[in-house]
């Protein structure tokens, strides 16, 4: 892995595409908040068209438990284009989710991902979502996530240290 900050034009148009471009994405108001080779922090801030519906919504709304298995995949992913060597070019499929639900989320959500592995076709990722505490007192964890990705490369992108 290289110790050089990633490149941040690179990571400009990663956070145009999601913010802007992709229709579900940019509907659900997903932001890049961090890119690093290997790391990526993205959230998603409360809005009442996320919650679950149901007699309690209005007192206490939950955001859909969909919306934090969404940053769990695509965040995992974007963590592996970072280890693309050219990271806008290829292809990425989910092959296995795995998000493990810990408690309810009722605020701002964010997710950070880091690479398990980059091979030459698989990749994992972990990722953890986080939402305020029930006290308003600092973020906790409400979700975990575990994801493998077939890695479709250019015909010379390879692994940065795979």
């Amino acid at each position: 892995m290289t110790t050089d900050a990633f490149p941040p034009a690179v990571a400009r148009l990663f956070e145009e595409y999601i913010e802007d471009r992709h229709g579900y994405l940019s509907w659900l108001g997903t932001q890049v908040d961090e890119v690093d080779y290997g790391r990526v922090v993205l959230s998603i801030p409360f809005d009442e068209k996320l919650t679950n519906g149901g007699p309690d919504a209005r007192s206490s709304p939950q955001v859909h438990g969909g919306v934090a298995a969404t940053l769990v995949d695509t965040a995992g992913a974007v963590a592996q284009r970072t280890r693309y060597e050219d990271p806008l070019a290829g292809g990425i499929a989910t092959v296995n989710l795995n998000v493990n639900y810990l408690r309810p989320a009722a605020g701002d959500l964010t997710a950070t991902a880091e690479v398990v592995r980059a091979g030459g076709t698989i990749g994992v990722s972990t990722v953890t979502v986080e939402g305020p505490a029930p006290d308003g007192e600092g973020r906790q964890p409400v979700a975990t996530g575990q994801v493998a990705y077939r890695l479709f490369r250019s015909a010379d992108g390879s692994a940065l240290d795979g």
